[in-house]
């Protein structure tokens, strides 16, 4: 019987705030406009757009084992088939049954609000697939950072939203802009560890093209602009409390401070690549913590 260690370390849940974050945010910004919540709806969401991240991860691990960019040598928290000995074929049938459970909550939803939701979620899952497979995968190229920011945070908070309402509006293309920026940043932040590696392995991934330091100052301009946002949104209407993910700030001297200096080697730039994934969950958390709280303010 495997460990929970071990399926610990294959779902990479460090990752899984660019799943239920949106979720959350989409949702919150439904709340405040209905007053109402359906929980079953939220449940099936959260429960699909994380088993579509797991898919997602389970399917770049395999492919980058097959394309020798996974190697005893790799550094982070996936690598279960290099480190543990894992069968390739049992990694590509455990992301198939994620995604195949994903789909089936996918016609819930779709039936609990609209078809064209399957249009939708079959874009999901092809995005998915495409971002590790594929002729040329997706996370391999300078626009992943777009891909996964786009699907994963504009994508996915607007989808909780529309799945609450039954409607979009452009407003929640406003409240998912940040989540937008911070999921995109998850990926820059990851490959930036790994991109020395990666530029050996053939890949073209935006942190190569522009190196470690202007990848830095990429990393600081986005966060700047997320954190900026906010008073963007507070002059779109919102409440003094859309100001709260500034609570979450002072995890970006962490981010920055860990990515600043050059030849560092992958162990040494993990602690802040992780941090900028938890900047991502409180950052997300605070906002959608902003626009609950919105409803109950005068």
């Amino acid at each position: 019987m495997r460990s929970i260690d071990f399926w610990w370390r294959m779902i990479r849940p460090h990752t899984l705030s660019a799943s239920f974050i949106p979720v959350f945010v989409g949702t919150a910004l439904a709340m405040q406009e209905s007053g109402r919540l359906r929980d079953l709806i939220l449940l099936a969401m959260l429960a699909a757009s994380v088993l579509i991240q797991i898919a997602a991860n389970l399917l770049n691990e395999y492919f980058d084992f097959h394309s020798g960019l996974d190697t005893q040598a790799s550094i982070g928290i996936g690598g279960t088939i290099v480190h543990d000995g894992l069968s390739p074929s049992f990694v590509l049938r455990t992301a198939f049954v994620c995604l195949g459970l994903a789909v089936l909550l996918g016609l819930y939803l779709a039936w609990s609000t609209s078809w064209w939701l399957l249009l939708v979620g079959a874009l999901c899952v092809l995005i998915a697939f495409l971002y590790a497979g594929g002729p040329l995968p997706l996370s391999r190229t300078p626009f992943g950072e777009i891909f996964a920011g786009g699907t994963m945070g504009a994508g996915i908070t607007c989808i909780a939203y529309y799945v609450q309402l039954g409607k979009l509006t452009t407003h929640v293309l406003w409240v998912a802009f940040p989540i937008f920026i911070l999921i995109g940043l998850i990926l820059t932040a990851n490959n930036l560890r790994d991109r020395v590696g990666d530029q050996k392995g053939g890949r073209r991934t935006l942190v190569i093209l522009l190196g470690h330091r202007k990848s830095v100052i990429f990393i600081a301009c986005g966060l700047a602009l997320a954190y900026l946002w906010t008073f963007v949104l507070l002059g779109t209407g919102h409440k003094w409390v859309i100001l709260l993910p500034w609570l979450s700030a002072w995890r970006v001297r962490k981010v920055i401070g860990g990515f600043s200096r050059e030849n560092q080697s992958p162990a040494e730039m993990m602690p802040a690549m992780a941090q900028m994934s938890k900047l991502n969950r409180d950052y997300g958390s605070y906002l959608a913590l902003a626009l609950i709280l919105e409803s109950f303010l005068p």
